[in-house]
């Protein structure tokens, strides 16, 4: 039967030689990956009746949907509640909350909502910050994401170490993989963004990709189920600087350090272009990166692209 997060972590084996794995000790990261995995099917069963916009404005100038206001809503309660929680943040709200003291949770409720129309995959995003917000790479002390595709699973990441867990209906979870790893040779790729925007740089290094015949295109408008297939099958995915903006479209502290921070903890690579994602620095909640994360050997090629180095590989 599956069983809390917790229990998964510290509990002896009896049939087994080996102890069950163990993410953390830390009572307050394990009950916070305990909510994100029992409110995942609340999130799932409440999409069907919330797939349209609101009358709102984000703070990124977007009107979110429903269902991204009611994951925001529903978890800022079960999170904001929890004892040793300090603040909570989200994409959705223009600052973060005092919830008391302790930790600093970031928050995308529901990355990739604008697939709700076509039914395709999406998921939520946690950072879990040992400082106040907004606050460094360095700062990190557990990072997450849900993904809501054909089943609901849980990527969990502490102290170095990745864990893959399958969530059920009823909110039970048990762990499917206890020490995910980035596969060293890599077959997919995925960047967003609209084309005529890419920088000639980036350009030009995708296209080198694309040549590549062992690399297959996987790309959903989901960063979560993108960096999922990059995280199953090795690759890599990115969303750049954009000609129309340049500070990229993902934010740093929803986005771009809790996933620098899981692909490195399962021994891939991050970057924005020329530096680990876990070194980028900002000054606001909201503030943008360009994003690339996947198999080092390529993260490596696409530094080197974008510094105009002739040959890359």
């Amino acid at each position: 039967m599956a069983s809390s997060i917790d229990s998964h972590m510290t509990e002896s084996t009896a049939d087994s030689e080996s102890e069950s794995f163990s993410l953390t000790d830390d009572e307050i990261i394990n009950s916070i990956l305990d909510i994100l995995a029992r409110t995942a099917p609340e999130i799932r069963n409440g999409l069907p009746g919330r797939r349209v916009k609101t009358n709102e404005e984000n703070p990124s100038g977007e009107s979110p949907m429903e269902a991204d206001v009611f994951a925001d809503e529903l978890l800022r309660n079960r999170l904001g509640s929890l004892d040793g929680i300090g603040e909570y943040a989200s994409e959705e709200r223009s600052s973060a909350d005092d919830t008391g003291s302790g930790l600093s949770v970031c928050i995308d409720p529901l990355d990739g909502s604008s697939n709700l129309k076509s039914n395709a995959a999406m998921g939520t995003i946690a950072a879990v910050y040992d400082a106040p917000l907004p606050a460094r790479g360095s700062d990190l002390v557990a990072a997450a994401y849900v993904l809501y595709g054909a089943t609901t699973t849980m990527i969990a990441a502490v102290e170095g170490n990745v864990a893959d867990y399958v969530i059920y209906q009823d909110g039970s979870y048990e762990p499917i993989e206890q020490e995910v790893r980035v596969p060293s040779e890599p077959t997919v790729y995925g960047f967003g963004g609209r084309v005529p925007n890419w920088p000639r740089d980036f350009n030009s290094f995708v296209s080198d990709i694309e040549s590549d015949t062992s690399m297959k295109l996987r790309y959903g408008g989901a960063m979560v189920g993108d960096v999922n297939q990059v995280l199953t099958y090795g690759g890599i995915f990115g969303y750049p600087a954009l000609t129309n903006a340049p500070s990229g479209k993902l934010r740093v502290q929803f986005e771009g350090y809790p996933i620098g921070y899981i692909i490195e903890c399962a021994g891939g690579a991050s970057s924005d272009g020329s530096q680990s994602l876990l070194a980028v620095e900002s000054n606001d909640i909201h503030d943008r990166t360009p994003v690339y994360v996947g198999t080092p050997s390529l993260v490596e090629r696409l530094e080197g692209a974008l510094a105009g180095k002739a040959d890359s590989e």
